[in-house]
Order: structure tokens, then C-alpha cells, then sequence
């Protein structure tokens, strides 16, 4: 896991290497371990590392392959790469490291840009060809791995992460109307190639993008998981499907232990990643686990400790509890705003930016239970779906923030250029593959929703510590398998029915059949205090009253009453408009 730059030119200037440099410098939380760059006419790249597989100096990157003439910068962690390594071996090729950076190399240069289709895990990477000068851009199946990018007539930049990108100067950074519209309405995700600033777009999941010397690109899809069923699935019995998922889970569990230091876990005490520590369990007696938990709100409870701890001690866990008060969590905000490659809503990054601050001192690499939601069915808004006439009109109301009527009364009126949302959500359900109403929202939140808002999340905040999350619930064979379930056998008896039966061949029935919890960090969701004070201050400042996004009337009818502003998943609206205005002032925009 780690963090990688670039400059491309094609005006037949040099690459800019004090661009790169300061843009790779802005990841070096990402990769604590080494740095290097590499630069070559046109071209210049960099890289941070953090050492998971092959701790020695010959993985370090750039890695550099002058016999076969490519060159790789790559983040991720490819798990079947021993298997890959064995095969390639036999075919011929010599390898002198041991990790998984050099077998995508070597397998780029056997299969081509197919070679992608081979792997087991999460990347994103950047290949170039010493002799043609084409260069290869490409990310994961599910988006795990981050890859944005800065492109105009003269240039391509790339980097893991926006103000990385930033750092580099020379972007446009006027607010994308789209962008604010999905982030005010489609909680706060927002789709690929958009990011919320004009000049920066982010290379879609699955997807490679081809660069040619003269800067002419085009992207593929490599990957899409198929929700329709063929006969055979569709008389298969429940019983066969829970034994396939658990049998597919447990060998994701299995592959993402992989590395060359321990992996540990993140135990929030529910079904998931309960789960995730069972299996490991299974496969290692000696199993590192982390809770995190907050001080109450009202009747709202701010930790899960007592579901964890169940957990940690049916399995021995050497278990950790990390608990965070208020007085604590406020004075953090900022540095969590600045730590996100994208401004996010989602009350829970602040608590994954302490967690992982925490967990960073004792583990280097962890599994967590992100995509159980949305992969099988756990969310509210899917049993309504099973049964709907209109499928847009039920996703819409269970899970959009705003009508466009309401945000036509948030925004300035030359952000107003459309109901984007909407417009996206329906293409998307429209698209073949996907047969029925719950196949659509499921198959929207898997490929979309989840991979920008909980797996970015979790990417953002472990790496701002140096800290790798595998993610088993991602594993895109796993995937495959839970989209062509029936919609039925996932949504039942409250969500996620046929993964929590497979769970009771694994961990203790407490866990399974507790009340759904949540991640919660109370104090962002009901604006009291110090932290309305601090909603406020961010809102009020100068820097947002010239940018002009909001109406004031709006803000000043949340600020009368903020906990009367809550949208429909229970978020706060004072606290979406004023982390966007946090992250932007973190980021010098």
C-alpha cells in the first residue's frame, strides 16, 4: 500500500520533476517507508511506500524492468501473486524481488492490458513503455484504490489523491456544478469522472485508461458484476447459496492475509466484521483486534463495546479498546477534513481517523467489514425496493438528502444547471444486467455509492496513518456470487439474511442477532456547542462568504434549529454543507 504521482507531456517539453516531487511529498503519511523518483523526458514519477509485501530495498518503486523496458508505480495489494509469480516463472520470465509490484510488470508484459483480469486484490497503478512511450493507467474491480488525474492540451498528471494533485499547481479548482449537486443530493458521493473541482477528474473502478505519446486516451471497463440469474441460479435453494457465500468469504478472508508482518482487525462488534475475525481465527490463533467507541448523546449510544468484546474474547483475540470523548474528537476535526482526498459527510471519518491513529502504533495492515451492506442487502431502503412500481421513486425517498426543489433553495443559482442525480440514478437503473428493482439499487450501491463514500472512507483515513485495510466483503469473486442471489434470500428478517446464516456456522448467535447498529459519532450528527461553534465558524468565514456556494437564508435556517435538518439516512444537513466548506479551506480552494 502506498502513494504514486506522475507527470506525462506530450508538447514536447520536459516533465515537470518539481511538480511530481511536490506532489509525491503531499503522500508521504501514505507511505511512510521509503521514496523514490524516476523521470525520463516526457515522463516523471514518484512514489511512497509502505512496506506490506517484500520488506527489502527490491520492491522499492519506481520499479524499473529495463529488459522488458516498462516501468511501474502501483498502490495495492495483489494477493494471488505468488500463484501469478509461478506461472510467469515457467513461462520463462526472472524475477529478483518478492513481492506483488514486479509480478504486475511481468504479467502486463505476457497477457497486455488483459493482465488485469488475472488479479486478486485492490491496486491502482501507472505502466509505461520505454519504447512506444504509451502509458497504462488502471484501477481495481471495486474502486478499492484510488487514481485521480489532471489532464488539459499540454499534459496528464496523476496522483492517489486530490490535493496531491493540488500541490502541483495548475488545475482548475472552480466548483463542478455536477459534483455539488450528487454531493448535496446523493449523500454526498459523487460519481466517476467527476470530483467536486472542475480540473480534477478520478478514473473510474474497473476501468483502464491508455495514453499515447501524442496525449490522444481511451478508457475500457474491464469488469461489471451481472445480477441476472440463469436457470440453474434460480432454482438453486437458499442452503446452497449460504454455503457458497461462506466458502467465497472465507477465501477471501484467507487471501487478504497475505503479507510479510501480521494482519490485524477492525472488530466494530457487528455481524460483519465479527465474521472477518472468525475466519481469520481460523486461519491464525494470534489475531490483533481494535474497537473504537464515543461518549453517549441523548439516548443515542456512542460505542458497541459490549458486541466486540463478545467477539474478542469467544476467540481470544489480543483486543484493544479505543475510546474517544468529545473533548477529544473536536480539537481532531481538521486534521480529519484535511486528511480526505474528497469532502465526505459520513459522521464515522472522524472516528476511522482516530481508530487508525490508534492502530497504527501496534499493526500495519488490517482487515475491515466494509461492503456487507451493499453487497448483501442490509440497508432499509432495499426490502421496499423488492416490491416497487417505481424503482427511482423508492431509492430516491429512502436515500437522496434533498429534493431538487429543496436544493434549489441551498445553492447559488449558477450552480443550479440540473436534477444530476436523479438523471445518473435512473441511467444507472436502465442499464442491462440488472433485472429487477432491488438488483438495481443493489447494484448501484456496490459499484457506486460504496466506492465513494465507506471504501473511500476507509482508504482516506487508515493511509493518512500509514495503515493498510483490506477489505474480504470486496473480494470480487465473492461479489460476483452475491449479485446473482435472489434479492429475497438477502433482504429477509431485517438484511443480509443469507450472510448472517452462513455466520452462524462461524461466531457466537449474540452477535448475529442483535439490534443493526451503526458507527456512531453522535456529537456530528446532533450540532450542539463547541461543534455547532465550529459548523459556524467554518460557514461564516470569510474565504466561504466570497465563494458564495450557499443562500444565507439556507444557512441561517439550519443553524436556528439544526437537529430539525436531518436527511432521510439520518445525517446532518448543517454538518454536509459546512465539512464541504472544511475541506475546502483545508485545502487552500
Amino acid at each position: 500500500m502506498c502513494g504514486f504521482a506522475g507527470e506525462r507531456r506530450y508538447d514536447g517539453r520536459l516533465a515537470d520533476t518539481d511538480a511530481v516531487a511536490a506532489m509525491t511529498a503531499t503522500m508521504a503519511r501514505r507511505g511512510p517507508d521509503g521514496a523514490g523518483t524516476f523521470s525520463t523526458g516526457p515522463l516523471a514519477v514518484g512514489h511512497r511506500r509502505l512496506k506490506i509485501m517484500d520488506l527489502s530495498e527490491h520492491a522499492q518503486q519506481p520499479m524499473l524492468d529495463n529488459e522488458l523496458g516498462l516501468g511501474i508505480v502501483y498502490n495495492g495489494a495483489v494477493y494471488n501473486h505468488p500463484e501469478l509469480r509461478a506461472e510467469l516463472k515457467a513461462k520463462g520470465y526472472r524475477f529478483w524481488s518478492e513481492g506483488d509490484t514486479e509480478v504486475l510488470l511481468k504479467a502486463y508484459h505476457c497477457w497486455g492490458a488483459d493482465f488485469v483480469q488475472r488479479l486478486h486484490g485492490m491496486f491502482a497503478f501507472a505502466i509505461w513503455e520505454r519504447d512506444s512511450g504509451r502509458l497504462l493507467l488502471g484501477r481495481d474491480r471495486l474502486g478499492i484504490k484510488p487514481l485521480y488525474y489532471s489532464l488539459n492540451d499540454k499534459r496528464l498528471r496523476f496522483a492517489s489523491t486530490l490535493p496531491a494533485l493540488l500541490k502541483a499547481k495548475d488545475v482548475d479548482t472552480d466548483i463542478d456544478p455536477v459534483a455539488l449537486h450528487h454531493y448535496l443530493h446523493f449523500h454526498a458521493v459523487v460519481p466517476a469522472p467527476h470530483t467536486m473541482l472542475k480540473g480534477v477528474r478520478k478514473l473510474a473502478p474497473a476501468t483502464l485508461m491508455v495514453v499515447e505519446p501524442d496525449g490522444q486516451t481511451r478508457q475500457r471497463r474491464y469488469w461489471q458484476p451481472d445480477y441476472a440469474r440463469n436457470a440453474e441460479e434460480s432454482r438453486r435453494s437458499f442452503e446452497d447459496w449460504r454455503d457458497m457465500t461462506l466458502a467465497a468469504l472465507r477465501t477471501a478472508v484467507k487471501r487478504r492475509l497475505v503479507a510479510d508482518i501480521p494482519v490485524g482487525a477492525l472488530l466494530s462488534g457487528g455481524v460483519d466484521s465479527s465474521l472477518i475475525v472468525g475466519l481469520m481465527s481460523e486461519a491464525d490463533a494470534n489475531v490483533r483486534t481494535y474497537s473504537i467507541g464515543f461518549e453517549d448523546v441523548g439516548s443515542e449510544e456512542g460505542n458497541e463495546f459490549r458486541y466486540s468484546d463478545i467477539i474478542a474474547k469467544h476467540y481470544a483475540t489480543q483486543h484493544e479498546r479505543i475510546f474517544i470523548d468529545s473533548r477529544t474528537l473536536l480539537p481532531r476535526l481538521p486534521e480529519a477534513l484535511a486528511a480526505m482526498s474528497e469532502p465526505m459527510v459520513s459522521h464515522d471519518c472522524v472516528a476511522f481517523y482516530l481508530l487508525s491513529e490508534a492502530v497504527s502504533k501496534h499493526s500495519k495492515v488490517v482487515q475491515s467489514g466494509q461492503g456487507a451492506d451493499e453487497v448483501f442487502g442490509g440497508y432499509h431502503w432495499y426490502p421496499p425496493m423488492l416490491e416497487t412500481q417505481d424503482a427511482l421513486a423508492t431509492y430516491d425517498a429512502a436515500f437522496c438528502d434533498r429534493s431538487h426543489e429543496e436544493f434549489l433553495q441551498v445553492v447559488d443559482p449558477r450552480m443550479a444547471t440540473g436534477d444530476h442525480s436523479r438523471d445518473f440514478i435512473r441511467a444507472h437503473f436502465a442499464q442491462a444486467g440488472a433485472p429487477e428493482p432491488i438488483d438495481q439499487a443493489l447494484r448501484l450501491d456496490t459499484t457506486i455509492m460504496l466506492v465513494d463514500d465507506p471504501v473511500k472512507r476507509v482508504d482516506n483515513m487508515t493511509m493518512a496513518w500509514g495503515l493498510e485495510a483490506r477489505v474480504p466483503f470486496l473480494d470480487h469473486e465473492l461479489v460476483e456470487i452475491a449479485a446473482r442471489i435472489p434479492g429475497r434470500h438477502k433482504i429477509a428478517q431485517g438484511g443480509k439474511h443469507v450472510l448472517k446464516e452462513a455466520a452462524r456456522q462461524v461466531i457466537p448467535a449474540a452477535v448475529i442477532d442483535r439490534p443493526k447498529g451503526y458507527f456512531p459519532v453522535p456529537a456530528l450528527k446532533y450540532l450542539q456547542g463547541d461543534f455547532l461553534d465550529y459548523a459556524r465558524s467554518l460557514l461564516d468565514a470569510t474565504v466561504a462568504r466570497d465563494r458564495g456556494l450557499f443562500r444565507r437564508e439556507y444557512v441561517e435556517t439550519l443553524y436556528a434549529d439544526p437537529e430539525a435538518h436531518i436527511t432521510p439516512l439520518r445525517g446532518s444537513k448543517l454538518w454536509q454543507l459546512a465539512a464541504l466548506e472544511g475541506w475546502l479551506q483545508a485545502h487552500g480552494i
